[in-house]
């Protein structure tokens, strides 16, 4: 039986640059919670401020979103003791969903900060309602507010907004609705709920430390693998499990149609291959920055049509000829 946690976080940070710190960028003042069970029915609710200790001065930005009284804040208590309460709420083996994918690192980030036990050793699996929201209802790509998902479901706004409670209820109530329990909200024929909750997202505050911590996951329209961190972008493109794709169907081993090729100065590079069976594959490697400057790859893997190998054909020899100048 799972217990799905809908979280919901508020965070302060430095009023002045000059003034942040590192390794706590955003500090948590508010934990708020929902807790479904397997019918996705609301069982429980958690909610907490906490006390500042980083940052004593709220950032006019914040205070504009949040209207939180610095003064009584204090008198509520540290981080480390309602992130203790928090996860005995939760229970054993929580599956954390969230809108969006910001607030499981800031909740990692402040525990490490107090020297707390990591959630995890390695990325952490997670449900990203916002994206459930956006492959349910509209392209798969978008990604909405809040606020517009609970218009565009006609749900009733009976609660404050920009209140991790609040939101975190209105998160619930989402995630119930595309995952079928609120059956009249929206026709939600094009994935129903078991093939909805395949899209899985990972956190990767915490990346796998080596290649068989590496994740490589298959979902119904593409696949993804989080490699372990490299060096440099160019290290990690010398590596056959980055550079290698598979067909996101089958598995298989494809041929490559188009190189490896980066038409964003190096901020990601494609290719093209194919499969014997399931035709042409556009494979993406992202890089991304780990928090000691090295670098890890999320590669994506999917199906294409013939327009556009035609038009990822044209990107590269464009970038072929740039290089050439």
């Amino acid at each position: 039986m799972s217990n799905y946690i809908v979280l919901d976080l508020e965070w302060n940070q430095a009023a002045r640059k000059e003034d942040e710190i590192r390794d706590m960028i955003f500090e948590i003042l508010q934990i708020g919670a929902v807790k479904l069970n397997d019918s996705f029915e609301t069982v429980d609710t958690f909610d907490s401020y906490v006390r500042p200790r980083v940052y004593r001065i709220m950032n006019p930005m914040t205070q504009k979103l949040l209207h939180m009284d610095m003064k009584a804040l204090k008198r509520e208590r540290p981080f480390p003791y309602v992130m203790s309460d928090f996860l005995d709420w939760c229970g054993k083996d929580p599956v954390f969903c969230t809108w969006g994918t910001n607030d499981l690192a800031q909740l990692q980030s402040n525990m490490d900060y107090y020297g707390m036990k990591p959630l995890s050793q390695g990325p952490l699996p997670y449900i990203d309602v916002q994206k459930l929201f956006s492959i349910g209802c509209e392209d798969g790509k978008s990604r909405r507010s809040l606020e517009y998902a609970v218009g565009f479901l006609e749900m009733e706004p009976d609660e404050t907004f920009h209140r991790a409670l609040g939101d975190a209820v209105y998160t619930a109530r989402i995630f119930s609705a595309i995952t079928g329990n609120e059956k009249d909200s929206f026709d939600h024929a094009k994935y129903p709920a078991n093939e909805l909750l395949k899209f899985v997202s990972y956190d990767t505050y915490r990346l796998p430390r080596n290649k068989e911590e590496e994740i490589r996951v298959k979902f119904p329209t593409y696949s993804k693998y989080i490699s372990r961190p490299f060096k440099t972008k160019h290290a990690a493109m010398r590596d056959m499990d980055v550079v290698m794709v598979n067909c996101s169907i089958c598995g298989a081993r494809a041929k490559r149609v188009v190189k490896w090729f980066s038409p964003s100065g190096g901020k990601y590079y494609l290719a093209v291959s194919r499969c014997k069976l399931h035709g042409y594959l556009k494979a993406k490697n992202r890089m991304k920055k780990c928090r000691d400057e090295r670098v890890y790859v999320v590669k994506t893997v999917k199906p294409i049509g013939t327009e556009e190998v035609d038009q990822i054909r044209a990107r590269y020899e464009n970038a072929m000829l740039s290089q050439r100048r």
